[in-house]
């Protein structure tokens, strides 16, 4: 898979090309900055407090219509991160599948009784022995989901949309692997 991190220059060229969004804002608001702040302090799975601002700064200005509560979305994007880098996924990626997902609703139940962010089926809770884990816990529901799509990614030597197609249950078919790449591509990873 091709590594999908953005450069230090290439966050600094799209922060000039932003303009008045999140990071320039003429006006921005206290609290979220205070919020940002105090993630940035926090990430521990960030290279340096500057780039885990950056990053933080630009994946919330891009969720904040998704998820209004600032609290929420730096709990999310924190949490993506770290589950994403701890798996060795990039981040971006975690996020598209989620957005495609559940939309970014974390309380989310499908027909099929997948829950969660990335919606995880809740046989896997019996299948490791932890029935009381809470799918619907931000940082447990991403770690079994990103555990879950690093395993999918490497049983198909790096073949995303074959690995994506596994992590929904529709292999072979390419709707939701478009879906989620084309969310990646639009959205999560552009420049």
């Amino acid at each position: 898979m091709p590594d999908m991190t953005l450069p230090r220059t290439a966050l600094l060229l799209l922060m000039s090309l932003w303009g008045t969004a999140a990071i320039a804002a003429d006006d921005p608001d206290p609290a979220l900055r205070e919020l940002l702040r105090a993630a940035a302090n926090d990430a521990n799975s960030f290279g340096d407090r500057y780039d885990a601002h950056v990053w933080l700064t630009d994946m919330s200005a891009r969720l904040e219509k998704t998820v209004k509560d600032p609290r929420e979305r730096l709990d999310i994007l924190r949490n993506v991160h770290y589950e994403a880098t701890r798996a060795d996924l990039p981040p971006e990626l975690v996020l598209a599948v989620i957005d495609v997902e559940s939309n970014f609703d974390r309380f989310a139940i499908s027909v099929a009784g997948a829950r969660g962010l990335m919606q995880i089926m809740p046989f896997w809770l019996d299948e490791i022995g932890r029935p009381d884990d809470n799918l619907l816990h931000i940082s447990t529901n991403l770690r079994f989901g990103c555990t879950i799509l690093k395993y999918y990614i490497e049983r198909e030597n790096g073949n995303l949309p074959r690995a994506l197609g596994r992590y929904n249950g529709s292999l072979g078919k390419r709707r939701y692997p478009n879906k989620v790449l084309d969310k990646l591509r639009l959205k999560w990873f552009r420049i």
